[in-house]
């Protein structure tokens, strides 16, 4: 870690390359940049768990009927999955049905 002896010199060092005027500035803006940082990464972490969690059942019954639809439900968000077999049932003018196995 950094010490109060190395802080002390960087902060003299910044006071001689930036000046007494320029320094509040720069440190609002690293602040600022920080700030927006830690808000991604805040919102990252809630996507990655989001997308981690397991299917409700109502997910589950979307995702097999994409799949019987025949539409690739691999990576695919229950919204996305929603919205394709939206779009084939107006495409098609009434919903599919499953052919009889013999």
């Amino acid at each position: 870690m950094i010490g109060t002896p190395e802080l002390i010199l960087i902060i003299i060092v910044a006071l001689f390359l930036f000046g007494p005027t320029k320094l509040p500035e720069l440190a609002h803006s690293l602040g600022k940049a920080a700030g927006e940082f830690k808000k991604a990464q805040m919102e990252t972490e809630y996507e990655l768990k989001r997308l981690d969690k397991p299917l409700n059942e109502k997910d589950t019954k979307i995702h097999n009927l994409a799949i019987e639809m025949g539409l690739d439900a691999q990576n695919k968000t229950t919204e996305q999955l929603v919205e394709e077999i939206r779009l084939i049932i107006k495409s098609s003018g009434t919903l599919p049905t499953k052919k009889a196995s013999v």
